[in-house]
């Protein structure tokens, strides 16, 4: 049998999609990272690290966090999402993608860590056929629905334009929105960017982003008959004014 060897350049890349919420605006955000080093200078992406010979991939996506915006997190907020391995995914060597998404449960301030120029939070909304992430002047597009990944890997340029997101970013973006949407109805993982409780207003704010539609079109009587099952109710909010909400987390 002919043996077949590794290239010595060969690497594990990990890249981790970290959701959070903005209470004042209600948007989901989605952190990213301008690049301070290597060919992605001045470039932003999702946050990524080298896998390292002496951690597991787990503990590199929180180790990446930790890096980039000095938190600790336990694993439980951070789950694996899928791998990339397309040949074509990295143009000057052999890299393959075991990507992550991690659930913060409130906006903390961001700090740019080691290969970071820049880190800042950014609000998703929705076009018709993908989504639309902005910070400031900066705004990036989720790969289209109607591309495919083969045709998406095929036409990668050579020369990334420094108004895209870095490699194939957009791509597994578009994975992750994908993946948490086909979700909503029956493991609603998102909704811990609420915090440990919500009232069902705060779920369906969050519901709305990814379904595509005002909350206001989403009923929150059908919501409760149709979503209140995935949640627990733990109680009731206080402090404001007006009748008092229930309170829930995920059941």
């Amino acid at each position: 049998m002919k043996q077949i060897s590794v290239p010595e350049e060969f690497m594990i890349n990990i890249v981790n999609i970290i959701w959070s919420f903005d209470t004042e605006t209600k948007k989901v955000l989605v952190l990213l990272v301008k690049s301070a080093l290597g060919t992605n200078v001045d470039h932003w992406g999702l946050p990524s690290t080298l896998l390292r010979p002496t951690e597991n991939a787990e503990e590199a996506s929180l180790r990446l966090i930790r890096e980039k915006i000095g938190l600790e997190l336990p694993e439980l907020y951070t789950e694996q999402l899928a791998t990339f391995s397309n040949v074509n995914r990295v143009l000057d060597h052999r890299e393959i993608a075991l990507t992550y998404m991690t659930y913060l449960p409130y906006k903390p301030e961001l700090t740019p860590g080691y290969g970071a120029k820049e880190v800042a939070w950014f609000s998703v909304d929705y076009l018709p056929e993908q989504f639309l992430l902005s910070h400031q002047s900066e705004s990036f597009k989720t790969l289209s629905e109607k591309i495919s990944v083969n045709d998406f890997y095929r036409s990668m340029p050579q020369t990334p334009s420094i108004k895209e997101l870095v490699c194939d970013h957009a791509l597994i973006l578009r994975t992750a929105f994908q993946r948490i949407t086909n979700r909503l109805d029956y493991l609603p993982t998102i909704l811990l960017i609420l915090g440990d409780s919500f009232t069902l207003k705060q779920a369906r704010e969050v519901y709305a982003t990814f379904w595509k539609e005002p909350v206001a079109d989403i009923d929150n009587s059908n919501f409760r008959k149709t979503h209140a099952h995935l949640f627990l109710e733990i109680g009731m909010e206080h402090g404001k004014s007006g009748r008092p909400a229930k309170l829930y987390k995920l059941s």
